[in-house]
């Protein structure tokens, strides 16, 4: 009955409702413990949509679950009615009013987005999060979000001046600042708005009730409180004998997790953006006592951040590969540390305050080591900062830092001994808590680390969750900081604010939504906080087989397992970094790292029969992985989906047979060592349009794409020849002839033979394929081999620490990458692995060591942008070819703000994946080298990233040894 009524409600939208397997997997979890399988998932392209979804639910009796990016730890996003997810078209920026200094936006408006279009008007909106480049206004909205800027710009609930809502009739609904004689108007309306207004102003103006409220609700001081709906708020109004002159229901409606109403645009106040002098100061502590001792002292000083990472945090970002450039500034092994930043409006001035902070730290003693951090410094602290919620997913196992007593915020004066007594707890049920966070805001995000798979956990779970409610009670704080009520903490709203109020919660909610159509569950009729978790408790883990080793994180599963849901995956292309491609062009859930991790979890788990990787949403949702590895160094739980997809292909083609393509694709070292002996015939037919395009038709090939030429050369005769006799080689060095290298770019080996040889190094050439084509089409058995082939050749170079250089990232990078999942537990791979290097790496290092100068290279002045390939971004660093090109005095270079380029080896190749390849190159890639003049030269390492370009841009990229090479002299 119902799937029919779904059918016919597909029909009456203009955006999309989904309900097949896999789109119900995907919005079954958000970044909480829950799991909720939902009836259907909506995208909305309008308000008519919405309006026809309202109706739907209220016919049918079924909740509606409004959803952003979807990263809200409580469980706001989880429900088994229809989450309507706003991010994909409820993405506009409406419009900016300067002088008011205000701007009205959709609720799927990115928060760090938004700011960057208001820097050239000089504003910002001030609240802030650690999900700030995916995290969108209405999420906030809804979870009244504060973040790291809180001390200085207030909670979001500050900033909202109106918003205009669908109501549960359907009605549309401006709330906005009413002054009192607006307001006694609104309350005669003959509307559901009417009656609204109405009935909260019977309640609220009796004085019993208003002395109830004051009684029992979190004290005033404590700006962060999110525990309910926010009641004590509304009494300021002078509608109610308070001191404010305008009564606004944004209050209201600001952290009701969309329970009272359905958002549409929202306009908020904006404050002017932050001085532009700042200097951090990063106090060390060898006790957390120690550290919450100075927080009230230094927060005397008009502080823009006082946050706080502890021991276990700080100890997840050694093994995280971007965190672990993040934490230049870690002194010793600190039990704890502040981070304490000031800002001025000029250097003067921010000396003066930087020098009173000082005073104020020296005079506690406390701390062992205060460095102070400037300009970039400061963004990468702060980044360190942000991402300690995903880091936490980096715990191996099943014990998981667990969010459910992780936004308790109580007075300043009270934190030190809120967090002495709640230690205690802990240590009653023998836990090693995780502190971090808002320390200056009286927030700290608290976690048990326990294992929700085992009922005894769960039992832990619910019991430290009420000791600490009590605890947060005793202190008058709030037991919802700016995380929200969810599901997680919703249940001990009774408690927290005492039975009456939250009677009179449950009859705002009603007045609002008399039926309970709007995110049933969450702050009133709650969900138990102990059930729908994400795992089956007691559950009988499933027996799963991988060829590829995945005993870092206890097997496959746990690898997709460690996905917590922080979302830091649907960052779009105009945040930092590379993950995920495809998702950028898309902007489906599917193509995110988590969308892929979930996906996995829940089909290995739930799956039927032997193999549990035979499902065809697992095909769907690995389907637009470029395999271009960002997750695993950008995702703060290392989830390294390159890794899943490679071993799930090869599960699933096992069963169902591998394609010609993929054959033709994974064996293409094979074919270009045949079509290099008739290298003329190959290329013609490569170059004719005809028979290349039969060609291409033939074999799923987009016809748009031109076919790489393949050449053959003899480079042990080249490199005899080039030879100097003259010349004492100083160091000896092994060049790899990859694959690629071989076949299809002889003149970047004869470029590297010829720069490495004249630059006086003792060069010896090592022929092999490194798998990299059998490993992006699943072709495990085959690549296991040629790993156990290369490892043999291999140590005898490691042995003699003669160092073996690569060309192309994508296969000199899998010695250290993938052949120790194919080849584990082997001593030998790791000495391989630690003598393998990027050919820019080794110069790089040459020339820091002074061995390598620039006279050397012509001082012609040229002009380089440098595009590097996704590999190398994750698994080295960028400026390893930054370094080498800025060898010759005038040549000028910049790195192009590029992610994947789209093509990712056969990826781009493959006709049904040709028009997301060229929207990712679009994204970035392209507009910036259709911007440089024809005298540019375009760099670029990657054999597939320079066939890219050329097919995008028609511009020919060269490799950085090329570029080095020509600029030699003499």
């Amino acid at each position: 009955m119902i799937k029919n009524s779904i059918e016919l409600l597909k029909q009456r939208l203009t955006g999309d409702l989904l309900n097949d397997n896999l789109s119900t997997t995907l919005y079954a979890t958000d970044a909480s413990v829950y799991r909720k399988i939902p009836l259907a998932v909506a995208f909305p392209k309008n308000t008519h949509d919405i309006k026809e979804l309202i109706a739907f639910a209220s016919e049918n009796n079924i909740g509606l679950i409004p959803r952003a990016a979807g990263t809200s730890l409580a469980g706001q996003c989880v429900g088994d009615g229809i989450v309507v997810d706003v991010s994909k078209h409820f993405t506009q920026i409406i419009s900016v009013d300067v002088q008011k200094k205000q701007v009205t936006v959709q609720p799927g408006v990115v928060r760090d987005e938004l700011n960057q279009y208001l820097k050239p008007h000089g504003l910002f909106f001030g609240p802030n999060t650690s999900t700030s480049n995916r995290c969108m206004i209405g999420g906030m909205v809804g979870n009244n979000s504060s973040g790291t800027t809180s001390i200085q710009y207030g909670v979001t609930r500050d900033k909202v001046v109106s918003m205009k809502t669908i109501m549960c009739d359907g009605s549309e609904v401006e709330f906005k600042s009413l002054s009192k004689a607006e307001f006694h108007e609104k309350t005669n309306l003959e509307t559901l708005e009417g009656r609204v207004y109405n009935n909260i102003y019977k309640e609220l103006s009796n004085k019993d009730i208003q002395k109830e409220i004051l009684n029992e609700f979190p004290k005033s001081e404590i700006h962060r409180r999110n525990t309910g709906y926010a009641i004590d708020e509304l009494l300021k109004s002078n509608v109610f004998g308070g001191q404010e002159e305008n009564f606004n229901a944004c209050e209201l409606l600001s952290g009701s997790e969309g329970t009272l109403a359905f958002t549409t645009e929202i306009t908020l106040q904006l404050d002017e953006i932050p001085p532009e002098f700042s200097a951090m100061v990063v106090t060390h502590y060898k006790s957390l006592e120690d550290c919450l001792s100075d927080v009230v002292p230094v927060m005397a000083h008009g502080l823009h951040l006082c946050e706080m990472m502890d021991k276990v945090i700080l100890d997840c970002t050694k093994n995280n590969k971007t965190q672990l450039e993040n934490r230049f500034f870690v002194e010793g092994d600190p039990a704890a540390l502040l981070m304490l930043e000031v800002k001025a409006s000029s250097k003067d001035a921010l000396e003066i305050e930087l020098k009173k902070l000082i005073v104020t730290i020296n005079k506690s003693g406390l701390s062992y080591a205060s460095p102070i951090l400037y300009g970039d410094g400061i963004d990468k602290a702060i980044e360190l900062r942000k991402a300690g919620l995903g880091l936490l997913g980096n715990i191996v196992g099943d014990m998981k830092a667990v969010a459910c007593i992780e936004d308790t915020a109580v007075a300043l004066e009270d934190l030190k001994d809120f967090i002495g007594e709640f230690t205690a707890i802990m240590n009653g049920y023998k836990q090693e808590a995780v502190y971090y966070a808002h320390a200056g805001a009286g927030e700290l995000h608290l976690r048990p680390i326990l294992n929700l798979k085992k009922s005894k956990d769960v039992a832990l779970f619910r019991a430290i969750t009420t000791d600490v409610a009590h605890l947060t009670k005793k202190y008058k704080g709030s037991f919802s900081g700016e995380h929200g009520d969810g599901i997680v903490r919703a249940e001990f709203i009774p408690f927290m604010i005492g039975e009456n109020n939250y009677a009179l919660l449950r009859r705002i909610k009603g007045y609002f939504d008399p039926k309970g159509i709007f995110n049933p569950g969450k702050i009133v009729d709650a969900y138990p906080m102990d059930e729908s978790l994400r795992y089956e408790v007691d559950r009988v883990e499933p027996e799963i087989s991988t060829l590829m080793d995945f005993s870092d994180s206890e097997g496959i599963l746990k690898a997709a397992e460690k996905c917590n849901g922080s979302g830091d995956c649907r960052k779009t292309h105009h945040a930092h970094g590379g993950m995920c491609p495809s998702y950028h062009a898309t902007k489906n859930e599917k193509d995110t790292t988590r969308g892929r991790a979930n996906a996995l979890r829940e089909f290995l788990t739930t799956g039927k029969g032997s193999n549990k990787f035979n499902q065809k949403e697992l095909k769907e949702v690995f389907d637009l992985c470029l395999s271009c590895k960002a997750c695993a160094s950008e995702c703060p739980s290392n989830v390294d989906v390159a890794a899943l997809k490679a071993e799930f292909l090869y599960q699933y083609q096992e069963q169902n047979g591998y394609s010609l393509r993929s054959k033709l694709f994974a064996q293409n070292t094979k074919l270009n060592r045949i079509g290099s002996k008739v290298a003329g015939l190959t290329n013609a037919v490569y170059g004719s349009k005809f028979l290349s395009g039969l060609l291409k038709k033939s074999v799923g090939v987009a016809k748009e794409r031109t076919m790489p030429k393949v050449s053959s050369i003899n480079f042990d005769k080249y490199l005899q020849s080039i030879i100097n006799q003259d010349l004492k080689p100083k160091t000896k060095v092994v060049l790899f002839i990859d694959e690629f290298t071989r076949y299809m770019d002889n003149g970047l080996g004869t470029d590297a033979i010829g720069l490495l040889s004249r630059l006086g190094y003792d060069v010896q050439l090592f022929y092999a394929e490194s798998g990299r084509t059998y490993l992006s089409k699943g072709f495990l058995k085959e690549a296991q081999q040629l790993a156990l082939d290369n490892v043999k050749a291999l140590k005898v170079f490691a042995e003699q620490n003669i160092p073996v250089l690569g060309l192309e990232p994508s296969a000199i990078l899998s010695f250290r990458d993938e052949y120790k999942r194919l080849v584990p537990n082997n001593p030998e791979v790791a000495a391989i692995a630690k003598n393998s290097f990027l050919i820019e790496e080794f110069l790089a290092n040459e020339v820091e060591k002074g061995s390598l100068k620039a006279d050397k290279f012509t001082k012609e002045p040229k002009t380089i942008k440098i595009h590097n390939h996704c590999h190398q971004k994750a698994l080295s660093n960028q400026k390893v070819t930054f370094d080498i090109l800025n060898l010759p005095e005038n040549y000028s270079v910049s790195i192009i703000s590029s992610g994947c380029c789209g093509m990712a080896g056969s990826f781009g190749y493959e006709k049904e994946h040709y028009d997301v390849s060229m929207q990712i190159g679009e994204l970035k890639l392209f507009p910036a080298i259709r911007k440089s003049d024809d005298n540019t030269i375009i760099a670029a390492n990657g054999t597939s990233c320079r066939h890219q370009i050329h097919d995008g841009t028609g511009r020919k990229a060269q490799h950085p040894i090329s570029i080095l090479k020509n600029a030699l002299v003499n």
